[in-house]
């Protein structure tokens, strides 16, 4: 039988070199690499993979997901489907595993090492200790999901080093998931076989964990942008690409397509570039492919050039599925339960109580494009024993609302949202997905919290009109292909823009104040929490 040929300057990042040649391709592998003397005016790389990415964030279901981003150069991901574990357990991790399976894109699942996610908040579902250990032995599951509870790796956590035991014994990587950790608290979490990081900010930090061995994972998501910080290591360190968290609209606009090209812009070596997306995660995670070789799987990205990095072609196992921004195969999404118990909230619900006419608050500072916050001290007017929100000063309710059982809602302040009206939710809450919600007042909280509770997903009021993005699979996904995603996405943003926000990615910002394992204020269902010393803070501060 003879096969099919694909030709171009061979992107070689085993023996770093850059060649023309014709591939020879059987039965989904590559047969024949023929070295010749032609002109090409087009590149063939390696398939490009993602070592670090929650699919839940897209807000598409796995198979919408590969649709859309397959075009832009991927070919496989190494996805932590935590998000949606926390929300239905096991049985999410099925979801994404089956879902995946009818697109020719590549997911290498890692089992999510902290559901829940943390102590301190409520989450839909717990996976412990023997059910990681079941499920190490899958052939889909490549790593230990990103172990945020770092605390427990450093004082020695049964539980938490049974998981990490689970997947050191078969071979199989862990990744870690430690902000501004350092010294001698850092190296003890190394120790305990913890060997990649996503969560580096500056420099120093990158620096110091890569010195120390740990692959630091350089991110580039919707929400945290950390490349241009980061640079500083490509030059003497192996790294990977990743995005963590990336939203339709944005793969839509470009993947590993994008991050390659801002990188190379940023003066990185394209070869160096390409192995960060491709030969470099895929030896850590033991994936198959990574780079062009004979009896390798054919997967390829053909671009056209080194610098733009347009894509032209996209092959998986031989087989052309993507063409001219385009994908050549059909998704059929799976759906699942959206989980969220009913009730229906009053103003009343939501009033952050003080005495007096004026009081001390901790307010959560959000920092635009990135993932972490501040504390803020502020001080706040009181009427009729409730703290009044200022638009005005940029102060506004923040609540957690359990999604899980009827529950008091958990209310604090929040400055950086910048509405001047109405308010916004979501049932996109990291990692434990209750419904978070920012509003001008009580009033508007309530509308927002009941709409988002209806069909899961975004909701927004101005006070008299709404708008919502349904996301019916857990409250976070959607069966609706990108485009229409990014579209109803797109409105929702443009809407809560015109309150007087002017983030980039509004809700995800919102989604990301009640992660508790980042620095430094966030809020839980249970309370306002200071992830620098792993407690419950009073909102008020009283004297």
């Amino acid at each position: 039988m003879k096969g099919s040929t694909i030709e171009g300057n061979l992107v070689d990042v085993v023996g770093d070199r850059i060649y023309p040649a014709i591939i020879t391709v059987e039965g989904g592998r590559v047969t024949n690499i023929e070295e010749v003397k032609r002109d090409f005016q087009r590149y063939i790389l390696p398939g490009l993979i993602d070592s670090h990415v929650h699919v839940e964030s897209s807000l598409l279901v796995p198979s919408r997901f590969a649709e859309a981003a397959i075009p832009h150069g991927l070919t496989a991901v190494v996805t932590d489907p935590h998000e949606i574990a926390n929300v239905l357990g096991i049985e999410g991790i099925e979801f994404m595993v089956a879902d995946g399976k009818g697109v020719p894109l590549k997911f290498h699942f890692t089992v999510p090492s902290c559901v829940p996610a943390t102590p301190w908040e409520t989450s839909g579902a717990m996976i412990k200790a023997e059910d990681v250990d079941r499920l190490m032995d899958r052939e889909e599951i490549v790593a230990l999901g990103e172990m945020m509870n770092y605390p427990g790796v450093l004082n020695g956590d049964p539980e938490v080093m049974a998981k990490i035991e689970s997947a050191l014994s078969r071979g199989k990587p862990v990744d870690g998931h430690a902000p501004g950790l350092r010294g001698d608290a850092l190296d003890r979490y190394i120790s305990a076989g913890i060997s990649t990081d996503h969560e580096c900010t500056t420099l120093d930090e990158a620096i110091e964990k890569s010195q120390k061995g740990v692959l630091v994972q350089i991110r580039e998501g919707s929400a945290a942008k950390n490349m241009e910080d980061l640079i500083g290591i490509t030059r003497e360190h192996e790294f990977f690409l990743a995005t963590d968290d990336v939203h339709a609209a944005d793969i839509l606009n470009g993947y590993m397509d994008r991050l390659l090209r801002k990188i190379v812009s940023l003066g990185v070596d394209p070869l160096r570039a390409i192995k960060a997306a491709s030969l470099w995660p895929a030896r850590h995670y033991h994936l198959p492919g990574g780079y062009i070789d004979l009896d390798m799987p054919a997967d390829m990205v053909l671009v056209s050039d080194l610098e733009n990095f347009n894509v032209l072609e996209v092959y998986i196992d031989g087989n052309l599925v993507a063409i001219n921004d385009r994908a050549c195969f059909e998704p059929k999404p799976l759906s699942a339960p959206t989980r969220i118990t009913k009730k229906r909230w009053c103003a009343e619900d939501f009033c952050l109580l003080a005495d007096g006419d004026r009081a001390k608050v901790r307010a959560i500072r959000i920092i635009p494009d990135q993932i972490t916050s501040l504390e803020e001290i502020v001080e706040m007017k009181v009427q009729n024993g409730c703290i009044l929100a200022d638009p005005s000063r940029d102060l506004l309710y923040i609540v957690v609302v359990n999604r899980y059982e009827i529950a008091p809602p958990s209310i604090g302040i929040v400055r950086g949202f910048g509405l001047k009206r109405g308010g916004m939710a979501s049932s996109v809450a990291h990692d434990s997905h209750n419904i978070i919600a920012v509003a001008t007042g009580p009033n508007e909280m309530a509308r927002v919290v009941n709409g988002v509770s209806e069909y899961g997903g975004y909701f927004a009021t101005d006070g008299v009109s709404d708008i919502s993005l349904p996301l019916p699979v857990a409250g976070l996904m959607s069966t609706e292909n990108a485009v229409n995603v990014a579209k109803m996405e797109e409105e929702i943003n443009n809407f809560v823009r015109s309150l007087g926000c002017e983030l980039h990615a509004p809700f995800m910002t919102m989604g990301f104040q009640s992660l508790l394992v980042l620095p430094n204020l966030k809020i839980g269902d249970k309370g306002l929490f200071n992830s620098l010393e792993f407690k419950f803070v009073d909102p008020l501060i009283r004297e």
